[in-house]
């Protein structure tokens, strides 16, 4: 076996480093493929008529913007525990919720765009904050599932 100091002589990484930097890369890929899904999932949700009653429609599509954060923030985080994950997601939510209450004529017009409606949305609501949650809190949980069923190397 190898030995810290052999593995600097020879400027080497430590195996389990390295095997730890595969499974963040692994657990990055695996979160910007989801965040494609939700994507997708998110516009037909939006722009194509399902005959949904009308509180599914406005609060499903926060949800699934919910779950996009958390899995945005895990894209940036695969080292986290998902609990620290959902945090920043929340925070994030928030943040993005809160700007809302700011206006600015550049801004006003970005949200009156479909772009600026789907990704900032348009008026400040405590319910999407807490649609924000559920999804957040949800991706979350299926997070820590997934790490409890293949005890990837992250802190459940």
């Amino acid at each position: 076996m190898f030995t810290e100091r052999s593995l600097q002589q020879h400027n080497v990484s430590h195996p389990r480093i390295f095997n730890d930097s595969r499974r963040a890369a692994r657990a990055r890929l695996q979160s910007l493929l989801l965040c494609g899904v939700l994507v997708g999932i998110g516009l037909v949700w939006r722009l194509v008529p399902l005959g949904l009653p009308a509180f599914p429609l406005k609060y499903g599509g926060s949800i699934l913007w919910g779950a996009l954060v958390y899995f945005l923030v895990n894209t940036m985080m695969p080292r986290n525990s998902p609990k620290n994950v959902a945090l920043v997601a929340g925070l994030v939510a928030l943040a993005v919720e809160c700007s809302r209450l700011f206006h600015e004529p550049w801004l006003d017009a970005f949200r009156m765009t479909l772009l600026g409606a789907l990704l900032l949305g348009r008026i400040f609501s405590l319910w999407n904050l807490l649609a924000y949650g559920i999804g957040i809190g949800c991706a979350a949980a299926g997070d820590r599932i997934i790490l409890c069923r293949f005890r990837l190397n992250r802190r459940p």
